[in-house]
Formats: structure tokens, C-alpha cells, sequence
């Protein structure tokens, strides 16, 4: 009984560990703040390529 008590306890603070990282994550608005830092990046890399103009 008591490994079943402690497989329950660990599956607890896993999950308000996850719950409290997901808060954090959608308190601060990291997730957009790191696609705005990913898209920066990707823009500073095919904006240096040279583009073929037809007229």
C-alpha cells in the first residue's frame, strides 16, 4: 500500500509541476515572445538572400 502511496504522491507533484510551468508559460506570454524571437531570426536569414527579379 504504501509504494501505491508514494506512485500517487510523485504523480502529484508531477503534475502540479507541469500545471505550475504551463501557468508561468501563459502568465508571462513566453510562448509568443519566443515565436517573435524565432521569427526575427528567420527573417535576419532570407532577408541576406539575394532575390531574382523578372520584369
Amino acid at each position: 500500500m504504501c509504494k501505491l502511496c508514494d506512485l500517487i504522491k510523485k504523480l502529484v507533484l508531477i503534475l502540479v509541476a507541469v500545471v505550475g510551468v504551463l501557468f508561468v508559460v501563459y502568465f508571462w506570454n513566453l510562448d509568443q515572445k519566443l515565436m517573435g524571437w524565432a521569427y526575427k531570426q528567420v527573417n535576419l536569414i532570407f532577408d541576406r538572400k539575394k532575390v531574382n527579379q523578372v520584369f
